[in-house]
């Protein structure tokens, strides 16, 4: 049997660039606690399972302080997890994380293409004077050359300057409105997904700071997941905020997509260069 590559979980608890709410900071012990709850259990619907043939690891949170170094401890967690030959599923936090992120999966593996389900573009040049805004990632990311293609997925809220921003960037963006069953284009790897939990409607992921009605369902989230067969270089889930939650309901929907996305990931692993 085939050693799988190991998975890196790995926590920031982070919200310092949020623009209405904040509390995603407190997220990544919730998902984590939902992910490990006799609740459920360690199969993904590809059928393997934590512990058996999806070897994850949990790498804790990095140590943030909201401060102007936390960018690049973000950075240099990634890329020590990618150093180790292993694949990096971060759990935010807010979205402004990515942006970071981005920087050690491109620095391994060249400019990649990013699968993004959000409500929200998240790519305006700048939200209240702050261009490291959560919802201002994907600009910064595609200005820095981090992506050779953006896909975004989910979106119901583009205004006029989103709207120019995807035009400048050439970002391809499939609104709710349009989304159906296997809209999705073919996709190259090393692919890079991104989750914003407020991509999903309300009705399922309640625990969000920017509730947005007209979202998707987890199964259409889940079925897009399972349909990939691209390398993966890494994933993030971010957006959770637990002072929103009902039962904990998004932050189970949270641990699903880890769960999904590490299975994934061990499926078709992308290998960084230079990794050990």
């Amino acid at each position: 049997m085939t050693t799988p590559v190991p998975i890196h979980l790995i926590g920031l608890p982070t919200d310092c660039h949020s623009s209405f709410l904040r509390g995603p900071a407190k997220a990544p012990a919730q998902i984590r606690a939902a992910l490990t709850s006799d609740h459920g259990n360690p199969a993904s619907e590809r059928g393997t399972e934590l512990g058996v043939e999806i070897d994850l690891v949990d790498r804790g949170d990095v140590m943030l302080d909201e401060g102007p170094e936390d960018d690049e401890r973000i950075t240099g967690a990634v890329a020590a997890s990618l150093d180790a030959g292993a694949i990096p599923i971060i759990i935010g936090g807010d979205h402004a994380v990515s942006y970071p992120i981005l920087k050690a999966i491109a620095a391994a593996h060249g400019p990649v293409t990013i699968l993004h389900f959000d409500a929200h573009p998240d790519t305006y040049d700048e939200l209240g004077g702050d261009r490291r805004s959560h919802a201002s990632p994907f600009a910064r990311i595609m200005e820095d050359g981090l992506a050779k293609r953006l896909v975004q997925v989910g979106i119901r809220t583009m205004n006029r300057h989103c709207r120019e921003q995807a035009e400048r960037f050439g970002i391809e963006v499939i609104e709710a409105r349009h989304f159906r069953p296997g809209c999705l284009p073919a996709l190259q790897g090393p692919l890079y997904i991104s989750i914003d939990l407020d991509g999903f409607d309300p009705a399922f992921a309640p625990g969000v700071s920017h509730h947005e009605p007209g979202g998707l369902s987890v199964r259409d989230v889940t079925d897009i997941l399972l349909n990939l067969e691209v390398p993966i270089a890494g994933a993030d889930v971010v957006e959770l905020n637990p002072t929103r939650d009902i039962n904990g309901m998004t932050a189970v929907v949270a641990a699903k997509m880890v769960k999904e996305l590490a299975a994934l990931a061990t499926a078709h692993p992308a290998r960084a260069h230079g990794a050990v």
